[in-house]
């Protein structure tokens, strides 16, 4: 079955940095673009940033743009989230997500999901 697991979620300091890491198996990875996604308390998931099947495309929602860098590993099976200037308003919980094709920014398109890790920013 699918399983995508992430990891490196904690507390840092506001300015800090963080990386997230999320391992999928179960699927045939370079055939999926991957995607990660973030929700706050009492807030509707978000989009985050996401990554074509091949590693060459890339999109990232406005606020973190400049700030968070996502990569992958086909080799691995893995895709990562660099995240640096880490800011207060970036607290949530973080999951990663997978989706056959290309990459999208809706997650009702997406086909699998991790179970999130929690990333808080204290000021």
């Amino acid at each position: 079955q699918v399983q995508l697991v992430e990891s490196g979620g904690g507390l840092v300091q506001a300015g800090g940095s963080l990386r997230l890491s999320c391992a999928a198996s179960g699927l045939t990875f370079s055939t999926y673009s991957m995607g990660w996604f973030r929700q706050a308390p009492g807030k509707e998931r978000e989009f985050v940033a996401g990554i074509g099947w091949s590693g060459r495309s890339t999109i990232y929602e406005d606020s973190v743009r400049g700030r968070f860098t996502i990569s992958r590993d086909n080799a691995k099976n893995t895709t990562s989230l660099q995240m640096n200037s880490l800011k207060p308003e970036d607290t949530a919980v973080y999951y990663c997500a997978a989706v056959r094709g290309v990459v999208v920014t809706f997650d009702s398109e997406y086909d699998y999901w991790g179970q999130g890790t929690q990333v808080t920013v204290s000021s």
